[in-house]
C-alpha cells in the first residue's frame, strides 16, 4: 500500500483526556516521525502536532480513534504525492 506524509494536529480541551491519546499514539508510534506538544495552560488546551509516514488507511484509522475521544479535536493534512 501507498505511503503518505502529513500532518496531525490535536487539540485536547480536557486535560484528563491526555493519557488517553498518548495511549492512542503510542499504538500508532511506527509511522511518527516528529511529535511536538505545547501546553497552554492559561487557556485550557493541550496542542500535539505529528508528522506522519503511512498509509492513508492507518492515518485514517488513527485520526478516526482520537476524534471519537470527548473534548479531542482533530485535524489532518496529506500531502498530495506519496511517500517514496
Amino acid at each position: 500500500m501507498e505511503k503518505r506524509i502529513g500532518t496531525i494536529s490535536i487539540v485536547i480541551y480536557d486535560k484528563s483526556q491526555a493519557s488517553t491519546v498518548n495511549n492512542i499514539l503510542s499504538e500508532y508510534a511506527d509511522f511518527i516521525l516528529a511529535r511536538q506538544g505545547l501546553p497552554l495552560l492559561d487557556k485550557g488546551l493541550h496542542i500535539i502536532t505529528l508528522v506522519i509516514e503511512s498509509s492513508s488507511d492507518k492515518i485514517n484509522a488513527l485520526t478516526g480513534k482520537l476524534g471519537r475521544l470527548e473534548e479531542v479535536e482533530v485535524k489532518s493534512i496529506l500531502a498530495k504525492g506519496k511517500a517514496n
